[in-house]
């Protein structure tokens, strides 16, 4: 009997860990219009690079386009940036669902801006359906036309990034050092190699903490 019940319970907590989320044991942070500051090719209206509609934050740049402002020289970017949760210590988490169509590459999609040396300590971009940290590790592949769930979580106490892709860890990494934090998405064009159209999806964003 008690071999049993053992056996038992190997299956049900190898369960729960199989379907755990990603979000458990974390508190939703409210997010309101005034958490999300839009960054656009300085020269153009915003309705140009980007839409809000039906739930859907659409967000498209060219790789000829301006940078954000005039006095930098940064690459293009139509991007949203959350304000008001910024953080330097312990354990924040992204989380939105996106969709990015064929033929953008080249592109961060998703980034933690904010490091101790540099400016980021995170960027997911997308190279021909795939997606890379930075342009080196592979974190998923085949996202081309279709919705993917995107979470990370920071902890930024123990220095650690872990990536989960539709509810998978896919990927985990050191971080860049402590700094002032905070999440971006959209479309970001890449140092080399992007597409002249590059386009992101993105709906649900939600920032937790723990």
């Amino acid at each position: 009997m008690n071999k049993c019940l053992l056996f038992l319970a190997l299956l049900v907590f190898g369960f729960l860990k199989c379907h755990a989320d990603p979000t458990d044991g974390f508190t939703q942070l409210p997010l309101k219009n005034t958490n999300f500051v839009l960054q656009k090719p300085y020269n153009v209206p915003l309705s140009d690079r980007y839409n809000f509609s039906n739930g859907i934050r659409s967000f498209w740049v060219y790789n000829h386009d301006k940078p954000f402002k005039t006095d930098t020289t940064t690459r293009p970017r139509t991007e949203v940036r959350i304000q008001g949760y910024d953080y330097s210590s312990g354990i924040r988490q992204f989380e939105g669902y996106a969709y990015v169509p064929t033929g953008t590459s080249g592109v961060t999609i998703v980034q933690i801006h904010g490091a101790a040396e540099g400016a980021t300590t995170l960027q997911l971009r997308i190279y021909g359906g795939d997606m890379r940290y930075y342009k080196f590790n592979t974190v998923a592949t085949g996202l081309y036309d279709r919705w993917f769930r995107v979470n990370i979580i920071h902890n930024v106490d123990e220095g650690k990034i872990t990536v989960f892709i539709d509810g998978e860890e896919k990927f985990k990494v050191k971080d860049q050092g402590p700094g002032d934090l905070y999440f971006k998405c959209g479309v970001y064009a890449a140092p080399h190699g992007s597409s002249n159209f590059m386009e992101s999806r993105w709906k649900n964003i939600k920032l937790f903490k723990k």
